[in-house]
């Protein structure tokens, strides 16, 4: 019996990190679809707002590293458990004022939650799981993490602002799963009885040496960064660009929500077919040069030709996002990913914050959002060239040689 609950634990767990990646990312993604509403009703600034979308992330970029460190120490499990219950509180607040400074000071809360969570899911998920399989167990749990995008950004306008009618309301509506998540965490999720690393048997300095002399760690945070400044920038502000083309507030959302929506059948096809081929490197290529080129043709696209400009970036952004996720598990000992996944995660995400607000000022200034689009060509096309200059982890090759001794 012990043995059946030990088996089934992994998809437990697995079942529990889908609605932790749906929980820590919907109250963020809601703000997109109401942001001329917050901008109204505050009297702020498009880059001022934008602090509102990406303060979590800027805040999981300063956490995350010391977010995954804690996870190496106690154990991924109550590190990601008490990142949950920080999420639900921040979550909640947002929803019980009306003042912008409490408004963006409650975000940070929320955003401490993320710096928490997000590193210790990839620990959890290398515990649990085979190292050559972290792929493919990284794509399921990435579906709650699509959700928790394309739901908000589908329904907040059309269902949940009517019922509401406030942005208030619409914050208290996406903290329910915050809170939801985080009971069934701590009901249900288990740390690995494999899992060997917990409080006071590892020195801190050796494992945080380990991790920052990997230069190839350095080098996926760097395109990490660039990737986020481009996924942030984008659904960020896709809502307000297809209104500038003449979609309302509600088709806005729902077109946009076709960009995560294609990611879900995306992060679980794709590591699959990087798994069959053995191969990583073409995961991350690729997908840039597809994204350069759905940047250029957002400049010019109509109404009509967006649906199929959401669905290419979806799938080749998501298939990229995936891609990096499973790369610390792959590089670094199982007793180091918390810690690499905090660095990669925490210098990634500082990107999304950049690009976001660089969005909002270029709209402030300018009424227009192609000169954003250009810069994103620029990023795409070099992070192409970064992509190419990583070493292969698949399983074609022999990896061995990126890891770091003990």
């Amino acid at each position: 019996m012990q043995q059946k609950r030990e088996s089934s634990m992994p998809w437990a767990v697995m079942l529990c990190a889908c609605l932790l990646g749906f929980a820590m990312w919907a109250p963020s993604y809601c703000v997109p679809p109401i942001e001329h509403i917050l901008k109204l009703e505050l009297n702020l600034t498009h880059a001022e707002t934008s602090l509102l979308y990406t303060g979590p992330i800027l805040m999981l970029a300063a956490i995350g590293i010391p977010g995954g460190f804690i996870g190496d120490r106690i154990g991924a499990r109550k590190a990601a458990g008490i990142g949950a219950i920080i999420i639900a509180v921040g979550a909640l607040l947002r929803s019980m004022t009306s003042n912008p400074s409490a408004l963006l000071a409650y975000t940070f809360i929320y955003g401490i939650g993320l710096g928490w969570v997000f590193p210790n899911l990839a620990k959890l998920i290398s515990a649990w799981f085979p190292r050559d399989k972290a792929g493919v167990a990284t794509g399921i749990y990435s579906v709650g993490i699509m959700a928790g995008v394309a739901i908000p950004m589908a329904i907040t306008m059309p269902v949940v602002f009517p019922i509401t009618n406030t942005f208030q309301g619409v914050f208290l509506f996406w903290s329910i799963p915050a809170i939801a998540a985080a009971a069934s965490w701590w009901i249900i999720a288990k740390e690995p009885q494999r899992n060997k690393v917990v409080s006071g048997t590892r020195s801190v300095g050796p494992s945080f040496q380990r991790v920052i002399k990997n230069k190839h760690l350095w080098l996926v945070s760097v395109l990490f960064f660039m990737h986020n400044f481009f996924f942030f920038t984008w659904t960020g502000w896709a809502p307000h660009l297809l209104m500038l083309k003449g979609a309302t507030d509600r088709l806005a959302g729902l077109i946009t929500s076709i960009f995560p929506w294609v990611g879900i059948p995306t992060v679980i096809f794709m590591p699959r077919l990087a798994y069959k081929m053995g191969l990583r490197k073409p995961f991350l290529w690729v997908p840039a040069i597809v994204m350069s080129l759905a940047a250029l043709g957002a400049i010019y696209m109509n109404l009509a030709a967006s649906w199929l400009v959401m669905a290419m970036v979806g799938i080749a952004s998501n298939t990229r996002l995936v891609t990096i996720l499973a790369l610390p598990v792959e590089m670094v000992p199982e007793e180091d990913v918390g810690t690499a996944s905090g660095l990669i995660i925490s210098i990634g995400h500082l990107g999304g914050v950049i690009g976001a607000w660089i969005g909002g000022r270029i709209l402030d200034v300018t009424g227009s959002l192609d000169i954003a689009m250009l810069i994103l060509v620029g990023i795409s096309v070099s992070t192409v060239f970064i992509a190419l200059g990583l070493p292969e982890t698949g399983r074609k090759f022999d990896d061995s040689r990126l890891r770091i001794s003990e």
